[in-house]
């Protein structure tokens, strides 16, 4: 690789060559260990005398901006000071809005690989043993021989017409949800789906309503846009739809399995909030994460095939049902707010990778991925029942889990006091992750607890690592 050098006329050669490496280096575009050419060849590319450059790589390193290893060559030294005092977050003008951005706490942020405990009840994540590796790999050789052949073009916005199709088709056979292809926009998970929404519907001052406790990444989203969010109390029927405030512009809800809690909204109250919406004259997002896994009583439809008036956008990810990593989620948008969120989404990223687009396509047409959700509606089952065995046996003493019919969560409430902080740091000593609830909560009453994934953690796991948590809670008193 050519180091990007410019020499102008014939005069100070070698103070030109100083000078720009010494801005290079100063700067960070020559990075701490990066190596640089040969003083032959740069020399040669150049058009000066190696002498020169000889010269001036000599005077960089009498500074301790470079460093010669025998044998390898000339580095940047990885303790190079620094020329210029670096500007820092309060010597900016917009030091007031990064200090915003940066006190954003994150509530849901995933462990690394190397964090990751032995034995993790994280919600959200799915078990890497569940994913079909050999059925995404034929459809992803598929989707590198359709790239091959494209013309080499942006793609559309909205996604791939293949894959719209199949997702519509996939959401009106397992959901319920009345679209067309063209209703629907592609975007990198479900989150980059509502920032979209709400960046076209929203203003700064706009009121946003939502479930109180409640997904706690929307929540931070709306208020970085300068939103009022207005938190709204759950009961046993979901959001309190009396207490969704006038003025509001957008409601956010998980009607299927209310998060973080997980039981589902009746209909009623589902007639009453479409009721309310219209009223405010308010897009209602129904964010629709992981209903796809149900075990119990009569499936619901969504919120969205209620819909009469073009009020609902369904949102969805297929984070929860494959991979978080794909990043893959959609949103069935209706005709009021479809052209201004397609513009939003061009103006973002123009589209998403159409590598993984292609793919998902194929794995849905293929019928791999109604076959991957069954097999994994077995497997889950299994967990949550013997997590509701564990709960309601042995753990009793402590917690009382929350009754919920879908999903691959679910929230254990306290029974008597118990030091959640505690627990949870006396569980990751012995490799047991440990989630709280409390975090989801905002204005209403806190109710301690945990949120109990069982998407990430083996069946054959659960018993000793819930006997863990039990001596803990003994220990503990």
């Amino acid at each position: 690789m050519e180091l990007h050098v410019v020499i102008n006329g014939r005069k100070d050669l070698a103070e030109q060559l100083y000078q720009q490496l010494r801005e290079a280096i100063g700067s960070g575009r020559l990075a701490a260990g990066a190596q640089l050419p040969p003083s032959r060849l740069l020399a040669e590319q150049l058009g000066i005398s190696r002498k020169t450059v000889s010269d001036t790589y000599a005077t960089l390193t009498y500074e301790g901006l470079l460093i010669g290893k025998t044998g390898r060559g000339t580095f940047v030294n990885a303790r190079a000071p620094q020329s210029e005092r670096l500007q820092t977050a309060t010597d900016l003008a917009c030091a007031a809005n990064l200090a915003k951005w940066q006190s954003l706490p994150s509530p849901m942020r995933h462990p690394t690989r190397d964090s990751t405990l032995r034995y993790e009840f994280i919600g959200g994540a799915t078990s890497r043993n569940q994913f079909p590796q050999d059925e995404w790999r034929r459809c992803t050789q598929d989707a590198l021989r359709r790239i091959a052949q494209n013309s080499g073009f942006y793609s559309q916005p909205e996604g791939l017409p293949a894959l719209r199709s199949a997702i519509a088709g996939h959401i009106a056979f397992s959901r319920g949800v009345k679209c067309r292809d063209s209703d629907i926009v592609v975007t990198n998970g479900a989150q980059q789906a509502l920032d979209l929404i709400a960046r076209v519907v929203l203003e700064s001052g706009s009121v946003v309503a939502m479930e109180d406790p409640g997904y706690s990444p929307a929540r931070q989203l709306f208020m970085a846009m300068g939103a009022n969010v207005a938190s709204v109390p759950v009961d046993e029927h979901g959001i309190r739809v009396d207490q969704i405030p006038d003025g509001t512009r957008l409601i956010y809800v998980t009607p299927s399995h209310q998060f973080p809690l997980g039981m589902p909204m009746s209909p009623p109250r589902r007639e009453a909030l479409l009721a309310r919406a219209f009223e405010l004259g308010a897009i209602i997002i129904e964010d629709d994460y992981d209903s796809e896994f149900r075990y119990e009583g009569r499936p619901t439809d969504s919120l969205q095939s209620m819909d009469t008036r073009g009020l609902v956008t369904y949102v969805g990810t297929f984070s929860k049902t494959l991979l978080p990593e794909l990043r893959l989620g959609y949103a069935v948008l209706p005709p009021a707010i479809h052209g201004a969120v397609l513009k939003a989404k061009q103006l973002t990223d123009q589209h998403s990778s159409t590598l993984p687009q292609w793919a998902l396509a194929k794995f849905i047409s293929e019928g791999y991925l109604l076959k991957h959700i069954r097999r994994c509606h077995t497997v889950y089952a299994g967990r949550r029942e013997r997590i509701l065995q564990r709960l309601a046996g042995d753990l009793s003493p402590w917690f009382d889990a929350v009754p919920t019919v879908a999903g691959f969560h679910m929230a254990a409430l306290c029974k008597v006091p118990v030091n959640i902080p505690l627990l949870m740091e006396l569980a990751r000593q012995v490799e047991v992750g440990l989630y709280p609830l409390d975090v989801f909560f905002h204005d209403a009453p806190v109710r301690p607890g945990l949120i109990i994934g069982f998407g990430a953690i083996e069946t054959l796991d659960i018993d000793p690592a819930l006997d863990k948590v039990r001596d803990i809670l003994q220990q503990i008193g």
